[in-house]
Formats: structure tokens, sequence, C-alpha cells
């Protein structure tokens, strides 16, 4: 394990070796952190993301840097980062101290200029947002907040809402997942049993309706009422 320290030079494979420890251990390491650090980046987990991936990333390039103190300097962080999250559940006052408030940024159709500044984002990145919500008039929103991890917020005013079952007073029909039968020319053989069905069946199905064969088909699904759905390759 000698070239976990540092060395004068490094072979070929001594490098190799280096590169696999390191990359396995930073899939441990995103683990322990958890979900998360990884879909939101607030100031601790992007604090830990710099330190983490800064401290790595020297002795994979320098033999004369050892590998072995990056590990045990990352274990150390790693643990006082999850001491933090517990902190941070525990205690409000450290919530507070870490987690900045959400900033408002409109409000009744009005754009808070004091709360684009603080939030350091211009016009142009709040109306970007609103066309990703889809959202074309700053004027249909009731509430846009700025989110601690750097993601925007809106709430339309209610008579811009869309309408739904529910404001009709209609019932509407459960959430039904379709389930995958035939992915990239595969068939899925658990789930045509699940269906009760087998491959007989489907072939057939695709002659009768789509004059096509298994090979032939991107995706297939069918969903609870027996409906299904083919996707070809084009």
């Amino acid at each position: 394990m000698d070239f976990l320290q540092s060395q004068h030079s490094l072979s070929a494979m001594e490098w190799g070796l280096r590169a696999v420890i390191a990359y396995f251990f930073l899939v441990i390491v995103a683990k322990a952190l958890g979900q998360r650090a990884i879909s939101q980046l607030r100031l601790l987990d992007l604090v830990m993301a710099l330190v983490i991936g800064n401290i790595i990333a020297h002795p994979l390039s320098d033999e004369e840097l050892g590998l072995k103190g990056s590990i045990v300097t990352t274990i150390v962080l790693v643990v006082l980062y999850l001491i933090s999250l517990f902190s941070i559940l525990k205690w409000p006052a450290v919530r507070r101290l870490v987690n900045s408030k959400p900033i408002l940024l409109v409000q009744n159709g009005e754009i808070i200029y004091k709360g684009l500044n603080k939030a350091r984002i211009s016009i142009d990145v709040l109306l970007e947002e609103l066309r990703e919500k889809k959202v074309e008039d700053v004027k249909k929103v009731a509430l846009a907040l700025w989110e601690a991890n750097g993601s925007i917020s809106f709430f339309l005013d209610p008579k811009y809402e869309p309408i739904t079952p529910d404001f009709l007073q209609r019932n509407a029909e459960p959430f039904d997942m379709p389930r995958t039968i035939i992915k990239e020319g595969k068939v899925d053989k658990k789930e045509l049993q699940n269906i009760q069905k087998d491959e007989n069946w489907l072939i057939a199905q695709l002659e009768r309706f789509y004059q096509t064969e298994i090979d032939n088909v991107l995706l297939a699904t069918m969903d609870s009422k027996g409906t299904l759905k083919v996707f070809l390759y084009h």
C-alpha cells in the first residue's frame, strides 16, 4: 500500500490504483452524505462539495501528496457534516444560522426590487425561472420566494390556477402507473406474468394492431385497463 503514501514517482499501475480507491471512496462518502446533499446544494452542502473535491483531487495529480491523509481528512469532514445536520434538525438557532430564510421576490403581481438585490439575482433570471414554470406574466404570480437552495418557488393567483376536477367537484380516476412490458426490443417477462399474459399474446397484439415485431418496439406499456401503447423506433 505504498502508493497511498507520498512518493517521488508512481508507476502507471499505482496511479490507476489511487484513482480506483479514490473513486470508490467518494461513492461511499456520497452515500454517507445522503440524498439531500446530492439533490440540493445548500450552504453546508456546497462547502462540503468544494472542500472534498479539492482534497481528493490533489493526490490524484501529484505523487508527492499521499492519498491516506486525504482519506482521513475527508472522513473527519463527513463526520462534522453529519453532526452539523443533526444540530440543524435538533436546534432551531443553528438552523437559522446555517439556512437563510426565503427572500420575497414577487408579491401580488408586483416585483420586489429589494428582494432581487438581496438574493443577488437579476430581472432576467426571474423571468427565465417564470418561463421554465410556463408563467408568461409576472402579474399572474401571487407569491415568489427565493429559497435557500437557490431555487424560486412560485404560487399563482387563484384565478389563474388550472381548473382541476376537484374545483369542478367531479370525481377523478385514481392514478395508474402503466407497466413497461417491452423496452428497446426486449420483453419483460416478469411484467407479462403480472398481467397474466404471455409472449405469444404480445406478438399477436403487435401484429394485429401495429403490424410490427418485438424487435422494432422502442417502448410498450400497458395500464390497468389493458390499454397497450407502443412506441416504435423511428
